[in-house]
């Protein structure tokens, strides 16, 4: 009997994985398949699991002879339908969850070189091992893999200090959409030979290509890191208390979040057992840390100072500072638990966004206000790093409307959230990407010639359209 072509062409990925490495039956293929806030199910021909970067060139290249779309995919937890396939059945899910080693830790050089699959906490722990940090941090960082914080130019709560994801990568290796491997593991930190083909592949989610190794920055572990929540007024006061500290303490800032007080209690509704750490509510508050190379009580006498200026000038109301790890972990557990409380309260329609610093009052009070206007009541769930300019601004139903009835006004809800964001030159994807979730709405604020060159770099790179179709573009 003639085998049919579809079966050919998992015969030959089963040849170049292994037969176990290629799953293709509907149960098996489930988890691959929904997104993680569980809103898509897509379908694909296949699951494959390669082992390494000789593995993942291959099936690139059969991919791309049998004309195959193909769905990189890493831990998952990704916010905006990117490494989901659609649900026409045609793509090959690849998961790089394998590629997990740690491949070399140069000390000397403060660089780390790693696979697409390892898991960023496990990233973390290998450079403190070795007595360096790796600073990215994030709410996944126990199940998100460096792979996908580099195709999507991850962010989180460290930004400030030492920058996205992009700044802390020197190096990396591609395997092309025909299947060739591109070794740019390079941990140099000046290299003047043409063009920057790193920052293609960096937030490309996956479109032009397949990371799979990195070369990490690392720097010094901070002697000492102290955490304070200051109450404040409005955005306005946290900003003018982000000025007072980056002046008194210039980089040992590293960490700024601002949190509203609707989100602290959507925290202690749905967390009773976290800290309450103020006995008066107040309407924002910014969680500020700082780390320093010098000593515990030089980063103690920096906070002190700052706060204590910040109360004296006006611009706080009231603060609290972490004495141990143990209250430092508290503070911050109330920022990481918004999204959860979130979650818990139900389902609301969600904006990752970034601003000038300076725009950021001004938009609250425009967006707040135009929101309250065309749906009275609604709540917003205001938080994210100010240090940066990037906001999570989230939008909850008035009380007695159901969430998934709320749900139905999503389009307009991001039109008012984007255009607002928008008139203040600010972008609707901070940190999470387009993927095929905003997708859609680029060509609405993206001018047209910056469209058209990157379609440009997709049509040069991956001129068959396999890589990650249907996101970004």
């Amino acid at each position: 009997m003639t085998e049919q072509p579809a079966d050919a062409f998992l015969a030959e990925l089963r040849a170049i994985v292994g037969d176990e490495r290629v799953v293709a039956d509907d149960t098996g293929m489930a988890s691959y398949l929904t997104d993680w806030r569980g809103r898509f199910t897509g379908r694909a021909r296949a699951v494959v699991l390669p082992a390494d970067t000789g593995e993942v060139a291959a099936v690139v290249a059969a991919c791309a002879a049998a004309r195959v779309p193909l769905v990189p995919q890493g831990g998952r937890t990704g916010l905006v339908l990117g490494s989901v396939p659609d649900a026409g059945g045609a793509a090959v899910v690849l998961s790089l969850r394998r590629l997990n080693r740690i491949r070399a830790i140069d000390p000397a050089n403060r660089t780390m070189t790693v696979e697409a699959g390892c898991i960023l906490q496990d990233i973390q722990e290998a450079a403190g091992g070795a007595g360096m940090l790796f600073p990215l941090s994030l709410a996944a960082e126990g199940s998100c893999t460096i792979g996908g914080n580099l195709a999507t130019n991850a962010g989180g709560t460290a930004v400030l200090r030492y920058g996205n994801t992009r700044e802390l990568c020197l190096g990396l290796e591609v395997v092309t959409a025909d299947g060739r491997v591109w070794d740019g593991l390079r941990g140099l930190r000046k290299d003047n030979t043409g063009y920057a083909l790193r920052e293609l592949f960096i937030g490309a989610e996956g479109t032009l290509g397949v990371i799979t190794a990195a070369v990490l920055k690392l720097y010094p572990q901070p002697k000492a890191a102290l955490t304070a929540l200051v109450a404040l007024d409005s955005p306005r006061s946290a900003l003018a208390l982000l000025g007072l500290v980056q002046e008194r303490c210039g980089a040992a800032l590293t960490g700024y979040e601002l949190m509203s007080d609707f989100c602290l209690r959507l925290v202690a509704t749905h967390f009773p057992a976290l800290p309450k750490p103020f006995a008066a509510r107040h309407p924002y508050y910014a969680l500020v840390e700082l780390s320093s190379n010098e000593s515990e009580t030089h980063a103690a006498d920096l906070v002190a100072s700052s706060i204590g200026a910040a109360l004296e000038a006006g611009v706080a109301r009231d603060a609290v500072l972490a004495t141990s790890s143990a209250q430092a972990l508290g503070l911050w557990k109330l920022r990481e638990h918004i999204p959860l409380a979130q979650a818990a309260a139900g389902k609301n329609i969600k904006h990752d966004i970034s601003l000038p610093v300076s725009s950021i009052p001004d938009f609250i009070a425009h967006t707040d206000a135009v929101l309250q206007s065309a749906f009275p009541g609604c709540q917003v769930v205001c938080f994210g790093h100010l240090g940066d300019g990037n906001l999570h601004y989230n939008v909850a139903p008035p009380d007695g409307i159901g969430h998934e009835d709320f749900l139905a006004h999503q389009a307009r809800v991001n039109r008012l959230v984007h255009d607002s964001v928008a008139a203040m030159r600010g972008s609707i994807s901070a940190e999470h990407g387009i993927g095929a979730l905003k997708r859609d709405e680029l060509p609405r604020y993206k001018p047209a010639v910056e469209l058209d060159m990157m379609r440009a770099i997709k049509a040069a790179l991956d001129p068959l359209g396999i890589m990650n179709p249907g996101k970004i573009l």
